[in-house]
């Protein structure tokens, strides 16, 4: 299996990275070798403040993980991140479900994931799976697990790294195959013998992380309590949250995925723009407003994204066809008897202060 070139091995000392990131040459990636979630990450572009950024990246990797060791691989971008989900049993039998499209990051954080990936062709989708049952069956693995890729616009791939567990994108895969992924996880667990049925994907599924965070103050996480908890009908949500509920600084910010499926992307796309729209959480701020003005985008609605186009893309700058949506919505029309309840209502379908 193609892998991006680097270290072979976690690197320890600070000497050995700097002398490692001189060997591959910038532009490189330093990654803490105990952990992931973008934590102790760092894009190194020059060596002007290599010295700083090896500092910085092992000081966040002692602090989230207690371990500063590194790993250090050439720079590839711009790249897809392409995950491939697996299941296995213990009688030999590994089972590839189709890809995730994950290439949207904000500080190497996924934020919208998707399935099937629209960018990949017939013939890579089939490498990419082949490889991933591959690496599973060469290390006997057994349970569910994600086989991740780094795709160039060349075509080519290089294996990422597996995560032998499931992962927060995957309801977008259980939409898509009609399959229960935490149902499968406990049967090999007792040692049953899958026989999963070679089905064509079924539709599209783009899942949104909602997080407490404010966009617009570099998204630095909040706190604070829940006051009032409205769930959309129509997409699926995972949470745990409560009305009355304090949202603290302690915990991850993420606070709910949801999930829209359809037949098509576009409709998928449309479902769970409706979902966000339609929620209701009051008393923190939160990055839903990002969330929707990304999905509208068109970088997003045409599909033209890599782990590096966050930054670059505009969420004020809708698609034509968003604009188009927009416009097209008119007030709905009033007699001369109605009573105006609030300012809102007398803007129709647009409302005072966006």
């Amino acid at each position: 299996m193609p892998v991006v070139p680097g270290t072979s091995g976690a690197v320890g000392s600070e000497q050995e990275l700097l002398a490692a990131v001189k060997e591959l040459g910038v532009p490189v990636m330093l990654k803490a070798a105990a952990g992931g979630g973008g934590k102790g990450m760092r894009r190194i572009e020059n060596e002007d403040d290599l010295d700083t950024q090896v500092a910085s990246a092992r000081r966040e990797a002692e602090a989230a993980f207690g371990d500063g060791s590194m790993l250090v691989e050439k720079l590839l971008s711009p790249v897809r991140h392409i995950e491939v989900q697996i299941i296995a049993d213990g009688h030999g039998n590994v089972f590839a479900l189709g890809e995730r499209e994950c290439s949207l990051q904000r500080r190497f954080q996924k934020i919208i994931e998707e399935a099937p990936s629209a960018a990949i062709t017939d013939e890579l989708r089939a490498k990419l799976q082949q490889s991933a049952c591959d690496l599973s069956r060469a290390a006997g693995y057994q349970s569910a697990g994600t086989v991740e890729f780094l795709v160039p616009p060349d075509g080519s791939y290089y294996f990422l790294e597996m995560n032998t567990r499931l992962q927060v994108e995957h309801p977008v895969t259980e939409f898509i195959t009609g399959l229960d992924l935490v149902r499968l996880q406990i049967e090999v667990a007792q040692g049953e013998e899958l026989k999963l049925p070679k089905l064509p994907p079924r539709g599209h599924a783009i899942e949104a992380r909602l997080y407490a965070e404010n966009p617009d103050a570099g998204f630095l996480p909040t706190s604070g309590p829940i006051l009032m908890l409205r769930w959309p009908e129509g997409i699926r949500v995972d949470h745990g949250l409560t009305e009355g509920m304090e949202v603290t600084s302690h915990y991850d910010p993420l606070l709910a995925k949801m999930i829209a499926w359809g037949p098509d992307r576009e409709q998928a796309r449309r479902r769970l723009l409706d979902g966000l729209r339609s929620t209701v959480l009051l008393g923190l701020t939160t990055n839903i407003n990002y969330l929707i003005s990304l999905l509208e985008t068109r970088e997003f609605i045409e599909c033209d994204l890599s782990t590096s186009s966050l930054p670059d893309i505009d969420p004020t700058e809708l698609h034509p066809a968003a604009w188009a949506a927009a416009l097209s919505t008119k007030p709905k029309p009033r007699s001369s008897g109605d009573k105006i309840a609030s300012p809102w209502d007398r803007l129709g379908s647009w409302r005072v202060g966006g």
